[in-house]
C-alpha cells in the first residue's frame, strides 16, 4: 500500500488530487490547471463573440469563468483536456452510447467520480481496484465482487461517473502490484474523521491529566488516612485482646484465692496460711489422676458389656507425678487455667459438702 502514490485534500484542489492520483503521480499542479481554464475561457468568449459582442449571451459570458474560481475548483472540461494531454478520455459511464457496450466494470482501468464540486479517482492497480478518493486517510481496496455496487451505489447517492479510455502511463505501484496482491484489515477513515477522533483524544488526555494533578495530592492523603484507620483497627483489637486476658486472669486469681480462703477457714485441721504453689500442684495432679481413673473405669465398663473382656485394657503404668507432668505439657496455657478453675471449684463444693455433714452430726 506504501507504494501507491495517495494525494490527500488540501483546500478544494480536489481535481487536482483526482488528476495526480489517476496518473500516479504529481504530474499537474494548480497553476498549470488554471492556465488550462483561462484558455478554455478564451476559446469560448470568441466562441460566444461571432454572435455580436453586444448580444445578450455574451454579456452573460463575461461574468465570472465557469471553469474555475478562486477556491481551487476546476470543471469536467479543465480534467478532460488535461487529460488529453496523455491521450486519455473521458465517458460517462451511465450515457446510452455507454451502456449499449455493456462492459464489465471490472474490465475497465478506471474511473472518475464527480458529486457537485468534488471529484475522486478510483482505479485499478495490479489485479485490485482502489477507492483513491482525497478525502480518505488512505488508499481504499475494493473487490472485485463489490466494484460494481460500489459504482452502483455512488450513482444512487448522485454521482456523475466518467470511465477513463487510453494508456494510462507506467507506475511502480502498478507493476508491483501485479506481483503480489494486498490486503487491508482496517479500512481508511474520512480525514474529517479522524481529525475530530485525534481532536477528542487530546481533549479526554488533557482532561484525564488535569483531574490526576488536581487530585494527586488528595490522592497520596487518602492512603496515608486509609492506613492509619487499619493501624488503629489493629490496635483495638489487639488491646480488646489485652483486656479479655487480663480479665480471664483475674477471675481465675479471685477464684483461686476464693478457694484457698473457704478451705482454710472451713478446714480447722489445716494451717492458717493460704495453700502454697506446691501444694496447689499436688492437688492438680490428684485431680488429673482422679479424672484419668474415671476415664479408665468408663472405658472398662464399655468394654465389659461389649463383650471384650478376653483383652483387657493395660493399666498406665505411668505415676500420677508424671501423668500430670505429661497432661500439662499436652495441654495449652488457657486449658491449664481453666482446669486449675474447675478444680478450685470443686474442691469448694467438697469443702461446702464435708462442711454440711459436719453440722448434721454436731446437732
Amino acid at each position: 500500500m506504501e507504494s501507491i502514490f495517495h494525494e490527500k485534500q488540501e483546500g478544494s484542489l480536489c481535481a487536482q488530487h483526482c488528476l495526480n492520483n489517476l496518473l500516479q503521480g504529481e504530474y499537474f499542479s494548480p497553476v498549470e490547471l488554471s492556465s488550462i481554464a483561462h484558455q478554455l475561457d478564451e476559446e469560448e468568449r470568441m466562441r460566444m463573440a461571432e454572435g455580436g459582442v453586444t448580444s445578450e449571451d455574451y454579456r452573460t459570458f463575461l461574468q465570472p469563468s465557469g471553469n474555475m474560481d478562486d477556491s481551487g475548483f476546476f470543471s469536467i472540461q479543465v480534467i478532460s483536456n488535461a487529460l488529453k494531454v496523455w491521450g486519455l478520455e473521458l465517458i460517462l459511464f451511465n450515457s446510452p452510447e455507454y451502456q449499449r457496450l455493456r462492459i464489465d466494470p471490472i474490465n475497465e482501468r478506471s474511473f472518475i467520480c464527480n458529486y457537485k464540486e468534488h471529484w475522486f479517482t478510483v482505479r485499478k492497480l495490479g489485479k485490485q481496484w482502489f477507492n483513491l478518493n482525497s478525502l480518505l486517510t488512505g488508499p481504499e481496496l475494493i473487490s472485485d465482487t463489490y466494484l460494481a455496487l460500489f459504482l452502483a451505489q455512488l450513482q444512487q447517492e448522485g454521482y456523475s461517473i466518467f470511465v477513463v479510455k487510453g494508456d494510462l502511463p507506467d507506475c511502480e505501484a502498478d507493476q508491483l502490484l501485479q506481483m503480489i496482491r494486498v490486503q487491508q484489515m482496517h479500512r481508511p477513515k474520512l480525514i474529517g474523521e479522524e481529525l475530530a477522533q485525534l481532536k477528542e483524544q487530546r481533549v479526554h488526555k488533557t482532561d484525564l491529566e488535569r483531574v490526576l494533578e488536581t487530585n494527586d495530592g488528595s490522592g497520596m492523603l487518602d492512603e496515608d488516612e486509609e492506613d492509619l484507620q487499619r493501624a488503629l483497627a489493629l490496635s483495638r483489637q489487639e488491646i480488646d485482646m489485652e483486656d479479655e486476658e487480663a480479665d480471664l486472669r483475674r477471675a481465675i486469681q479471685l477464684s483461686m484465692q476464693g478457694s484457698s480462703r473457704n478451705i482454710s477457714q472451713d478446714i480447722p485441721q489445716t494451717s492458717g496460711t493460704n495453700l502454697t504453689s506446691e501444694e496447689l500442684r499436688k492437688r492438680r495432679e490428684a485431680y488429673f489422676e482422679k479424672q484419668q481413673q474415671k476415664q479408665q473405669q468408663q472405658q472398662q465398663q464399655q468394654e465389659d458389656l461389649s463383650g471384650q473382656s478376653s483383652h483387657p485394657c493395660e493399666r498406665p503404668t505411668t505415676s500420677s507425678g508424671a501423668l500430670g507432668s505429661d497432661l500439662g505439657d499436652a495441654m495449652s496455657e488457657d486449658d491449664m487455667l481453666q482446669a486449675a478453675v474447675t478444680m478450685s471449684l470443686e474442691t469448694v463444693r467438697n469443702d461446702l459438702k464435708t462442711e454440711g455433714k459436719n453440722n448434721t452430726f454436731t446437732k
